[in-house]
């Protein structure tokens, strides 16, 4: 008589399903493996790239590295200019051929690369060629071209003193008074920053400025 309760029993547990905390069989349960699990391998991933990414690190680098460059000198570099005088060189020519050798050395200078706003020349006699055309069409547009510093000037050693200075000026002593050349060639060596070029009688152009060229 006691088979008979025993034999219910073990059919029901058989049959339960509910009998989850026996054997452990929600592992191999279907359900959960192909649902959400593999969304869940991204999201230890993120905080890899976000270490890299910060640029804050190098903000404080690129300032202590601005600092010391503006501390450099640069001011030395401008004490050399003072006090200098330019060179003379003297061409032999009479008067008649002091403005063909003048035009030579023009020739020279912006062959040798000199940039023709550069270059300023004087003429003690006859006015250049180019002055006296440029002065027909009036002193204002004759300045201006001066005032433009763009190309040779040409002046008469009357109003030279008007002229600015330039790096190079070339004087024709192509005749005029020996007053006009005592005053023009020391007014030529002031307006020259660099080189001063003359044309002309070699004794008389020594004997206005004192020294031997």
């Amino acid at each position: 008589m006691p088979l008979i309760p025993e034999e219910p029993q073990i059919h029901e547990s058989a049959q339960g399903p509910r009998a989850t905390p026996a054997s452990g069989r929600t592992a191999p349960t279907p359900r959960p493996v192909p649902g959400p699990r593999p969304a869940a391998p991204p999201r230890p991933g993120r905080p890899g790239p976000h270490r890299p990414a910060p640029p804050v690190q190098r903000t404080p680098r690129d300032v202590a590295a601005a600092k010391p460059g503006p501390s450099g000198p640069a001011a030395p570099a401008t004490t050399g200019r003072a006090s200098q005088t330019p060179q003379v060189q003297l061409i032999p020519a009479s008067a008649t051929g002091a403005l063909d050798a003048a035009e030579e050395a023009v020739d020279l200078l912006l062959e040798s690369g000199r940039a023709p706003g550069e270059v300023l020349v004087i003429t003690t006699g006859e006015p250049h060629p180019w002055a006296a055309h440029e002065l027909s069409f009036g002193e204002a547009s004759y300045w201006a071209q001066h005032d433009a510093g763009d190309d040779v000037f040409y002046t008469d050693a009357a109003v030279a003193g008007r002229a600015s200075s330039r790096p190079v000026v070339v004087v024709a002593v192509n005749g005029g008074s020996a007053a006009a050349v005592a005053t023009a060639l020391p007014l030529a060596l002031g307006l020259a920053g660099a080189l001063l070029i003359v044309c002309g009688d070699p004794q008389q152009i020594n004997t206005v400025l004192g020294t031997g060229v």
